[in-house]
């Protein structure tokens, strides 16, 4: 399973983190664009540690990238004292920011062969590229759905839902099955949403193929990726057959991180320029995909 999972870690650590934080709008709390460029630098010890056996010495290399996920962390209440806002789109925001510290400590846990809080190593594996992706992308991309629909109902419940559903699931691994398949079944209804407001942004707001392309298959993929985390979660309940943890890294793992995430992150960065600087005259006049104020 780890030659599975480290890579998906890696198109984490490496591209989703600092071009999520690419396109965040709004007040940037001071060193956040300065963290943002030397991200890359502080994750290449982390992503030298998943190559490397389980011992101190990968542990000191993942706590360099704890380090830097926890610093991300404290931009979340900076962020908060500047806005002064909780709307949906900020709580979505602030999700962002603080998830990937939670994989940062079970990096280290895994790496360190510390079953932190009870949980197997090959828990704290699987938590690294969950927060990365249903942490971090998941929450970023609800927020930038929700500034694109201006607060609709749909996108106040995803950006709401998300967070929501991921707290949800974090609580449930300490609590038991049944709490983890209410947190996957909030988190999945949140993702539907998402799964729509993109589809909208893609008849709405794309004006050329590649950008509509990479909409229609993130919101696509989403949808799949998604029933089968709630299968899972279904089946580790009720003990009806589901997938296992192998399988689940190769379908929803995989399906979320280069199908959800990517080809997200990848169109709305387009949005952002422009459908690819090319001249649109019938894009919307209102900002598309930056999360202000």
């Amino acid at each position: 399973m780890s030659m599975l999972v480290a890579p998906v870690v890696m198109i984490g650590m490496f591209w989703v983190v600092p071009t999520g934080l690419a396109l965040l709008g709004g007040p940037r709390p001071p060193g956040l664009d300065r963290l943002r460029r030397v991200w890359p630098l502080l994750a290449a010890p982390g992503a030298l540690s998943l190559w490397l056996p389980r011992s101190g010495l990968s542990a000191g290399l993942a706590a360099v990238y704890a380090l830097a996920t926890l610093a991300l962390a404290c931009q979340a209440p900076a962020r908060l004292t500047l806005t002064r806002s909780l709307r949906p789109r900020e709580v979505a925001v602030l999700t962002a920011l603080a998830a990937p510290s939670v994989a940062g400590l079970a990096l280290v846990a895994e790496r360190a062969s510390y079953p932190l809080l009870g949980f197997d190593l090959d828990l704290l594996a699987l938590t690294v590229p969950h927060f990365h992706f249903a942490g971090f992308a998941a929450a970023l991309v609800a927020g930038l759905v929700c500034r694109a629909s201006e607060d609709g109902p749909t996108a106040r419940f995803a950006t709401l839902s998300v967070p929501a559903g991921t707290l949800l699931v974090l609580i449930g691994y300490f609590v038991d099955d049944w709490a983890e398949l209410a947190g996957a079944v909030v988190l999945t209804a949140g993702m539907a949403a998402v799964a729509v407001l993109t589809l909208r942004e893609r008849r709405d707001l794309a004006a050329d193929g590649p950008t509509r392309a990479l909409l229609a298959v993130s919101a696509l993929v989403l949808v799949v990726t998604m029933l089968l985390a709630l299968d899972w979660a279904l089946g580790e309940a009720t003990g009806f057959p589901h997938l296992d943890l192998t399988w689940m890294a190769a379908t929803h793992g995989l399906g979320n991180a280069l199908g959800f995430a990517v080809c997200a992150l990848l169109a709305r960065r387009r949005l952002r320029a422009g459908d690819g600087a090319r001249g649109v005259t019938t894009a919307p006049t209102r900002p598309r995909t930056e999360i202000p104020a």
